[in-house]
């Protein structure tokens, strides 16, 4: 029997407490609808003494993850909530660290930062703390001293990455060939997923068929699919990065008549947990999902209003992978993102 992997997700506010005691481009006004890169304005007068943030994030149309993400930060720091809010979304991380310098400039109190890649922030920090601004990284890691930020609420993309694979391996397949689909190269979570895998790859457990990037987008994972099914390269996994490459992939092998699921030609695997993957999971037209916790807004609200400590930098959201062996409606119910 396939194992059930993972530990408790500790999810949103309702895992703030135990976190913090025990321990995956156009400018836009939230609750508008950004594009992919520019900047955002308060939709409405802020009041007096409001507190003031500037959130820099990928945008929402990058994956169902990040819808969620997004709306979870507009959500929480809202002016009812007395904040005023600047946001802006992009997949460039030079957009973004222009959009960082800029709301530095405009005088924030507090900088928000869920980065396009892990490096090339060390200025743009330096420049916060140097105009007192505080920075709290949220959902991905980047490559700065830890002085530079207050704390960092993430995701642990390494241990997704080692969860996901030692689910594969526990499958004992008789051979891995592997269509390796990434995100977006030198993100957090492109690199953290990317790793154990390569480690498979290196040591010669698993053979890699192609590794390509389609930057977390779903017709660009179709289109490398289709590649290696043209060339008559025999493969029997697909590793996706996050749903929606999954999901375009699984569309080429649709395409092909290539049959995909539990005890059929090609096992399924993607990340993010939306609503609908569970779904193909419970039909059992995928086999893995695995998690990534998009909510981290009020953990850093509680910490910006002293409503907690952190006892460290790295606070750390615990997830866990599902099998579409023992998924169950209640798992969807309760993990799943969207609708």
């Amino acid at each position: 029997m396939k194992k059930k992997l993972g530990s408790l997700l500790l999810a949103g506010t309702l895992c703030v407490s135990l976190l913090f005691s025990a321990c995956t481009g156009g400018g836009a006004t939230p609750a508008t609808d950004p594009g992919t890169s520019g900047g955002g304005d308060t939709p409405a007068v802020a009041a007096a003494g409001a507190i003031k943030v500037g959130v820099v994030n990928n945008p929402p149309s990058e994956s169902g993850y990040r819808e969620a993400n997004v709306k979870d930060m507009e959500a929480v720091f809202s002016a009812d909530n007395g904040y005023e809010l600047k946001t802006f979304y992009s997949l460039k991380n030079d957009e973004q660290l222009q959009a960082a310098q800029g709301f530095i400039t405009e005088g924030v109190d507090y900088l928000l930062v869920s980065a396009a890649e892990t490096t090339g922030w060390d200025e743009v920090l330096k420049n916060a703390q140097e105009a007192g601004v505080k920075v709290y990284l949220f959902d991905r890691m980047i490559d700065v001293d830890e002085s530079l930020y207050e704390a960092a609420v993430v995701s642990d993309m390494s241990a997704e990455g080692d969860l996901a694979v030692d689910w594969l391996l526990s499958q004992n397949l008789p051979e891995y060939n592997v269509i390796h689909i990434q995100g977006a190269m030198g993100s957090d979570a492109q690199i953290g997923r990317t790793g154990a895998l390569d480690a498979q790859f290196a040591s010669g457990k698993m053979n890699k068929v192609v590794q390509q990037t389609a930057t977390w987008d779903e017709a660009e994972a179709k289109k490398i699919v289709e590649s290696v099914i043209n060339s008559g390269d025999s493969f029997n996994v697909i590793y996706a990065e996050n749903d929606g490459m999954a999901k375009g992939a699984v569309a080429a092998l649709d395409e092909h008549g290539i049959t995909h699921g539990v005890g059929k030609d090609v096992i399924v695997m993607g990340f993010d947990c939306n609503k609908w993957a569970l779904r193909e999971l419970l039909a059992q037209n995928w086999n893995y999902d695995g998690q990534c916790s998009p909510f981290q807004a009020q953990v850093i609200s509680d910490l910006i209003q002293g409503k907690t400590t952190a006892s460290s930098k790295k606070i750390i959201n615990e997830e866990k992978g599902f099998d579409a062996t023992t998924i169950t409606q209640a798992d969807i119910d309760t993990y799943g993102l969207g609708e």
